[in-house]
């Protein structure tokens, strides 16, 4: 595929995303875009909501990952259910109960300011590099195949990148997320059923050949029972993977302000559990995707990349398949990044000039172009974090996203179950301590985990931040 049809079709779907921008966003005012005034559909939610978590991580980094953990992430997808039902009964609830437009402000009604303002901090530093991350990922991709030939360096591709994602948000926020994302869903999905579809005729194979394919192969294994040393033991899976979701879900103001833009709470609920069930088929789908690439490289004699995340756009590019697949690839990966980046941007926003600022007790004029300039300061935000990832490579984005998770979200989940599960009131003006430290704590032992217990600690750091903070808490109580 030509730079120039790249262009030609990165610049198309760009047309349709600034349609339904337009669309949504006649009404600017801050309501519509903080909650959508409450009005979204929750199948269309829940539709949107898969795009946006898998974004172009899942794109690129799933299929990736099966050549060192074959299918055992799905032992993870599956405590990610778990989570979602906690989600739907335990959190959920309170938001609504409280009318909430940020979810931090729970911290603020059960515990006081300062611990308000620390879970908005923590959110707006993790989401801002769980961003970049994923866009980093995106614009590496589009530098190849579109502007190294046309000699337009990097930082231009991630400020042209930026400034997309700003023109559809800045004015419908939320309203407009919801239809984008659900769309790009589609375009995403579709783009990986149709690389199957082509990769299985290439190799002579029907529906009933690539799955029977797939089982014979040695990177369709699913569970690990016995190795509790390894990253990808079953237990350490299934728990981890509930408690990501919960935190990276359901104590996310992005994911959160999708299910906050539902009529009312029980739809809410609703898309949650049909979102929660149809993620386990889809990851299913990436994963095998994967299996099939390294299964097509091999017959084909094609050579492997270092990096894991580079495989995929390296067989696409190769010439071994049809170019209709270099385009669904194009399209699947800008659908990708971009329902998780444009959600991202929005809710970044949304915290900062609710929580930080507190600009929504302000009046709706000064109120509102207090966002737009937020929003503005989130774009370049965006785009230097983005060349810093340019600087420090990682072979596996994915995997980097879920580290960066546990010291980021850990004090979030202990914050959150100490307010839910006890009533204990705490000295507010030490939460800020107790948030620091328990990453820190978290970070010496995963360090000094092999020497010290005999085996390297994995993403359940996640569950050792919370539980620390949750300690730290306790320890502040007020008598």
């Amino acid at each position: 595929m030509t730079p120039l049809h790249t262009g030609l079709l990165v610049g198309l779907y760009f047309m349709i995303l600034m349609v339904i921008s337009y669309i949504t966003g006649k009404e600017s005012d801050n309501e519509n875009f903080f909650r959508g005034n409450r009005q979204s559909p929750w199948y269309i939610v829940s539709v949107g909501m898969i795009g946006a978590s898998l974004s172009g991580v899942t794109f690129i980094s799933v299929p990736g990952w099966v050549n060192n953990t074959q299918f055992s992430y799905l032992q993870m997808v599956g405590g990610y259910f778990l989570g979602y039902l906690v989600i739907a009964h335990v959190l959920l609830p309170v938001y609504y109960r409280l009318n909430l437009t940020s979810i931090y402000t729970y911290l603020e009604q059960r515990f006081g300011k300062n611990s308000y303002k620390t879970g908005a901090w923590l959110f707006l530093i993790s989401r801002t590099i769980g961003a970049s991350a994923r866009l980093y990922l995106m614009a590496n991709v589009l530098q190849i195949s579109l502007f190294n030939a046309l000699g337009i360096p990097f930082a231009i591709t991630v400020v042209i990148t930026i400034a997309l994602i700003w023109l559809y948000t800045f004015r419908g926020g939320i309203k407009t997320i919801i239809w984008t994302d659900t769309l790009q869903t589609v375009f995403m999905l579709a783009s990986v059923i149709i690389t199957i579809v082509y990769i299985a005729k290439s190799m002579d194979l029907g529906v009933g050949g690539v799955i029977e394919l797939i089982n014979q192969s040695e990177l369709s294994k699913v569970f690990v029972f016995d190795n509790w040393g390894s990253k990808q033991h079953f237990a350490k899976q299934f728990v981890t993977g509930a408690f990501i979701t919960i935190v990276m879900t359901g104590l996310d103001q992005d994911m959160m302000q999708k299910n906050l833009s539902c009529k009312n709470l029980k739809e809410a609920q609703k898309n949650m559990k049909w979102y929660g069930f149809a993620f386990i088929p889809t990851n299913v789908l990436f994963l095998s995707l994967g299996a099939l690439l390294y299964i097509f490289a091999n017959q084909q004699g094609l050579a492997l990349p270092e990096r894991s995340d580079d495989l995929f756009p390296t067989i696409v590019n190769s010439g071994a398949l049809p170019a209709v697949v270099g385009v669904f690839f194009i399209i699947g990966l800008v659908a990708a990044a971009y329902s998780s980046a444009d959600s991202a941007l929005t809710s970044l926003t949304t915290s900062f000039t609710v929580d930080i600022l507190g600009s929504s007790h302000h009046g709706e004029t000064l109120s509102k172009r207090t966002r737009i300039w937020v929003h503005l300061a989130f774009s370049i935000m965006l785009i230097l974090v983005i060349l810093m990832f340019r600087i420090f490579k990682a072979d596996s984005i994915i995997s980097t996203v879920f580290i960066l998770a546990g010291y980021t979200y850990g004090p979030l989940l202990g914050m959150y179950a100490f307010g839910l599960f006890s009533k204990m009131k705490v000295k507010d003006q030490l939460v800020p301590v107790i948030a620091v430290a328990a990453p820190i704590i978290t970070g010496i032992l995963d360090f000094n985990s092999v020497n010290w217990f005999g085996f390297q600690l994995g993403y359940e750091k996640l569950i050792l931040n919370g539980a620390l903070t949750f300690a730290g808490l306790f320890l502040i109580r007020k008598n």
